[in-house]
């Protein structure tokens, strides 16, 4: 008899035997396939397992084994190629099988849901009604004339019934008689009104005719076009193609307040359904959304990092577009990389991939520069618009009001008496990120955190922005009992008071994670600008990533400084890319852009590059600088953290971990620690972490399975957790 290999949804890193439910036969034993799923008897629970393989054979004696209580599904869910790719991801990242097989599918199938395409409520004859002589019924007029209409028509929906004048009661009669019966019904083709393609510029035409050309087969290229030069349009004709050979297109976006902007252009392009995956959706509108992909009917899917594990038929293409965005690393939980697995499904579906970024990642580029992709530049904008102008405003010994000097403001002031748009970056949300007493020097600092509380007005509260702790605002220092509380820093919604104050006839809208509650804010927001009335933006990164603002001509980061000091060895990426991508807003129509940066330090190398290298002279002294420190893409990194209630446990565990993994691995591969972590107590935990750098990726996958393999042997209590992180996107 086979022995079932199942995942189980739980925290242990291996697979699950189990025999062939009781109620099946031979004949469907041995046509089981992964993807499949099962209910299983799991401890003291009830659970949903997935098939990964048959075995012939299990290490547990056949009289101990369990069987699986029932098969929920008849033929598998997911294709083998998505099977194929959980199964390396749980390989690649060291993760529980159970939780990543689980990533391929929505909630309500989690949990055991039938696998049942919901459609429109309608009605149909039954064998006894398709008998019934033409007239039948004829003293009851509404019921001869129902059956009419439905001897015309396999089934007829109720709301189609009921414009015709026949009541649900009518219906009801004839279901009595046994004439009619319910029936779901496909919902209505959606009606498109395409609209035609752009003509492309010479280079967006010699960029498609290159990946056209590769479209058949897997290929990844990596696009970069400096903000404003038509990426999205080189997405929307190599989708076209697609779309010509049935194939399935899915898009990847960083945030869920651009999905949006970007449906509406694909809706306005393509005569096609179009689906979106993304966290804000319901469990049921992710699932038909999921469904739908599954078996063809979208041909066109539309999601953040997780729509990676949309099951669909015929995938053609892959796109991630702003390729180098953090979002696209999961930070907790099952960490991979949405990016990353895209490039590796590509691989394994047989499909062609793209990433594009007018800031792309050093990790694409060194690969680019190695021939793993095909890179591709678009160096214009299409409207013909030149790069905006930038500069530095050196606030030394300068007033400043919420944080803005006089200069600023008078940039802002006449761009506004333009008729034009101004956008300012502040990476800082809430009204000041400190609250002291004057009196005697106390601190707002959070219970649970090495953090300090945020002063918000709207709610007034303090509120910590690393684990989400919330305090009423305090009007009375709880040490000295003073009333003399001052803030320091700056915030968002202190620079939103402050501009509405001094440019009180222009409206001011505040871009943040507080400010855009609700799916449709941002799309609210985006309709209200796009009329071109002059305004001031005011935001943190949200404002950054994709959005196009034609009406804005000049953009200023209002605190450089805070991005110039990082202890990250990313720091200087993201600060390029950040910056560049937020002077990108500016002067995207016919208007000339304006970018300034306000500093306290004008010639730091950083601000300087600034001003004199794009970003592809930035990021090649930067890579410059990776490859010989060994630090990624040219090394490996992997990270193991603990988190603990004892200041001591987590450091004894990997100090414990890093004697054990020293003596079996390579003398090239260093380790670094145990170490306390940069922010040692988050949300009442102590953190610490082991970190480990290598060159070679043979050797971090040898070193990760190792690392693994001793730490679930190693002594914890249940207080401790532990976690492994590859390709870890910062230190923290």
């Amino acid at each position: 008899m086979p022995v079932l290999r199942l995942a189980i949804p739980s925290p242990l890193r291996r697979l699950f035997d189990y025999l062939p439910p009781a109620d099946i036969s031979d004949e469907q034993v041995h046509g089981l396939k992964p993807g499949q799923r099962l209910r299983v008897s799991f401890g003291a629970r009830s659970l949903i397992g997935y098939l990964v393989c048959l075995a012939d054979t299990s290490e547990v004696p056949e009289t101990k084994l369990k069987r699986a209580l029932t098969l929920v599904d008849e033929e598998p869910l997911i294709p083998p190629t998505l099977v194929e790719l959980c199964a390396w991801a749980v390989e690649y990242y060291q993760h529980p099988p159970g939780e990543v097989f689980s990533a391929a599918f929505p909630k309500t199938m989690r949990e055991g849901g039938a696998n049942r395409l919901e459609g429109v409520p309608g009605w149909r004859l039954t064998d006894r009604g398709l008998g019934l002589p033409a007239g039948a019924l004829s003293r009851s007029p509404k019921q001869s004339k129902a059956l009419a209409i439905m001897r015309c028509e396999e089934a007829v929906s109720k709301t189609a019934l009921m414009e015709r004048g026949i009541s649900q009661n009518i219906m009801r009669e004839l279901e009595k008689k046994g004439l009619v019966q319910k029936c779901l019904m496909p919902p209505p083709e959606p009606e498109f009104k395409p609209s035609p393609a752009l003509e492309p510029t010479s280079e967006q035409a010699s960029v498609l005719r290159a990946l056209i050309a590769h479209s058949e087969g897997f290929s990844c290229h990596l696009l970069q076009g400096v903000t404003g030069s038509g990426k999205t349009e080189v997405y929307l004709q190599l989708i076209a193609n697609c779309l010509q050979r049935d194939q399935q297109a899915l898009v990847l976006i960083p945030e869920i307040g651009l999905t949006p902007q970007t449906l509406a252009r694909f809706k306005s392009r393509f005569a096609a359904n179009i689906v979106v995956v993304h966290s804000g959706l319901t469990e049921r509108e992710r699932y038909l959304a999921w469904e739908a992909a599954r078996v063809g009917n979208a041909q066109i899917v539309i999601g953040t990092r997780s729509a990676i594990f949309t099951p669909l038929k015929a995938l053609g293409v892959v796109i991630v577009d702003e390729e180098h965005d953090s979002s696209y690393k999961q930070q907790d939980g099952f960490r991979y990389s949405a990016r990353d697995m895209a490039v590796k499904r590509g691989q394994i579906e047989n499909a062609q991939v793209l990433l594009g970024s007018a800031t792309p990642s050093l990790e694409s580029l060194y690969n680019a520069s190695r021939g793993r992709y095909t890179l591709h530049r678009l160096t214009r904008r299409p409207s013909g618009s030149q790069p905006p102008n930038i500069s530095v405003i050196d606030i030394r010994r300068s007033e400043l009001r919420a944080g803005m000097s006089e200069d600023l403001m008078a940039a802002i002031h006449d761009t506004l008496c333009k008729d034009q748009q101004v956008l300012l970056f502040l990476n800082r949300r809430g009204f000041a990120p400190t609250l002291q007493c004057h009196s005697c020097g106390w601190i707002a600092e959070c219970q649970h955190c090495d953090a300090r509380m945020t002063v918000h007005q709207k709610p007034a509260s303090l509120q910590c922005h690393h684990c989400g702790a919330n305090a009423p605002l305090a009007h009375q220092c709880p040490q000295c009992h003073s009333g003399d509380l001052i803030t320091h820093g700056l915030g968002t919604e202190q620079t939103q008071a402050y501009l509405q104050q001094r440019f009180a006839q222009w409206p001011v809208y505040r871009v943040d994670s507080d400010s855009m509650q609700g799916k449709h804010a941002m799309q609210a927001l985006t309709e209200s600008i796009s009329g071109g009335k002059p305004c001031i933006l005011l935001g943190t990164q949200m404002l950054t990533k994709g959005h196009h603002f034609p009406g804005v001509t000049l953009v200023a980061i209002i605190d450089v400084d805070a991005m110039l000091f990082s202890t990250d060895f990313r720091g200087d990426e993201r600060m390029a890319q950040l910056l560049t991508q937020v002077a990108g807003r500016a002067g995207r129509a016919q208007l000339p852009g304006q970018v300034l940066l306000q500093t306290h330090y004008p010639d730091h190398p950083l601000v300087q590059s600034m001003l004199t290298l794009d970003y592809t002279e930035q990021a090649r002294h930067m890579l410059d600088s990776r490859l010989s420190s060994g630090m990624p893409p040219a090394g490996q990194l992997l990270i193991v953290r603990t988190d603990s209630e004892s200041p001591l446990e987590g450091e004894r565990f990997l100090l414990e971990l890093e004697r054990k993994v020293r003596n079996t691995m390579p003398d090239e591969i260093q380790l670094i620690g145990p170490l306390p972590s940069p922010m040692q107590r988050r949300a009442g935990k102590f953190r610490h972490q082991l970190i480990a750098l290598m060159a070679s990726r043979r050797d971090a996958k040898a070193l990760a399975e190792t690392m693994v393999k001793e730490a679930e042997l190693g002594k914890s209590s249940n207080k401790l957790k532990w976690s492994i992180d590859v390709d870890p996107m910062d230190l923290y």
